[in-house]
């Protein structure tokens, strides 16, 4: 990671600008904070929670994003943590007039659908997480996307989904205030232990699915191929979200230690860097394994075809063996036929006509054509 200005004591400058704001970090266009409802035209409100903390206690709860502005000015060494769900970009833009975002990571943040990622922008880190979740009623796997503003004085989380649920993040470290008086940064590794905290029950999700799917590939359901697809999309989807993760966590470990933010949290950090390690590697294995029951059903799909295609030679060859059989006595059958019908002809004048041995020359003659040929059909097998 590039030089990041990763403290937990606030700057003489932070505190002399909460105490003496400039003319534009009063933001005069604001409108008052009794006006300002933080409230989108469908009625849906996106701030769901704003605090503002001195020494791991909450000191203010301001309702709106001018009251926490304010809230945050008078209040020296305090730091303000802003909970927002869906905002809209006029929203994004107050925060960003307020706390000085860097554009680049305010229209990331309005966008949406990044990967996660680690980006610092002066002394502002802004981190993008991708938290998911398991639906055990319809057996899917959600993705959801957070992002963090995390800077000297504020925090900023932003939700774009459901998940992760950072209300339980607040109330845990509001129980624990040592952990809570680390700053900022207490609560940006509060959120990282939540996503992936929230890793866990889906990898055990994805392992139940798993040996369903094996027990039906070798059930013979026909429905198995599906669904070892959809499931390995899940699974790649998933390692998109936890495998960049582990870059960010790398690069936050070597921003504690260089600038030497409080062990306890350092340690905090790498045990989750170590439960994402984790699940990154039963995320390798699922895949691994997704690739071998794909193998092994293909497999029994070849074999079952190849079955069904032996059985329908078969049913093949014996059908022509009967077609054969039809065949030959319907030959033996059309000798005499033939011969009686040209000796039943009504002609005055016929050879053998009024031949006193006409009559068992012609039977002699049918018997002989009928036992040669069916002497030829059964010296070739076909009677």
């Amino acid at each position: 990671m590039s030089d990041r200005s990763f403290t937990s004591l606030r700057t003489l400058t932070t505190r002399v600008r909460r105490q003496h704001p400039t003319p534009d970090r009063r933001r005069a266009d604001l409108p008052p904070a009794d006006q300002t409802t933080d409230r989108h035209a469908d009625g849906r409100e996106s701030l769901v929670d704003s605090a503002v903390y001195v020494d791991g206690d909450r000191v203010a709860s301001p309702r709106t994003l001018a009251d926490t502005y304010g809230a945050l000015r008078e209040h020296a060494d305090a730091f303000a943590w802003v909970g927002l769900y869906r905002p809209d970009q006029h929203e994004l833009g107050s925060l960003a007039d307020e706390l000085d975002l860097h554009s680049l990571a305010v229209e990331d943040a309005i966008v949406a659908h990044q990967r996660p990622k680690l980006e610092r922008y002066d002394d502002t880190l802004f981190v993008v997480l991708r938290a998911a979740r398991y639906l055990d009623d319809v057996e899917e796997v959600e993705f959801g996307e957070v992002h963090v503003f995390v800077g000297p004085d504020f925090v900023v989380t932003l939700r774009h989904s459901e998940a992760p649920d950072l209300s339980a993040v607040r109330r845990r470290l509001e129980s624990n205030p040592d952990l809570l008086r680390l700053g900022p940064e207490a609560v940006l590794y509060a959120v990282l232990d939540r996503v992936v905290d929230g890793y866990l029950p889906v990898v055990a999700g994805l392992s139940n699915d798993i040996d369903e799917i094996e027990t039906e590939v070798f059930s013979g359901d026909p429905r198995v191929s599906r669904r070892i697809y959809e499931l390995t999309r899940e699974v790649i989807e998933f390692q998109r979200a936890a495998a960049p993760l582990a870059r960010v966590l790398r690069s936050l470990a070597g921003g504690f230690t260089k600038y030497r933010i409080d062990d306890e949290l350092q340690r905090y950090l790498r045990d989750v860097e170590d439960h994402l390690t984790q699940v990154t590697e039963q995320i390798d294995g699922f895949r691994q394994l997704l690739r071998d029951i794909m193998t092994v059903n293909a497999t029994l799909v070849a074999q079952k075809q190849n079955e069904e295609m032996k059985a329908l030679t078969e049913a093949s060859l014996d059908q022509n063996e009967e077609v054969k059989r039809i065949s030959a006595w319907a030959a033996i059958l059309f000798a005499p036929t033939l011969i009686g019908t040209v000796y039943g002809m009504n002609f005055d004048r016929m050879p053998e006509l009024h031949w006193r041995l006409g009559y068992p020359f012609a039977l002699l003659l049918m018997g002989c054509v009928s036992v040669g040929l069916w002497a030829v059909f059964r010296r070739r097998r076909w009677i």
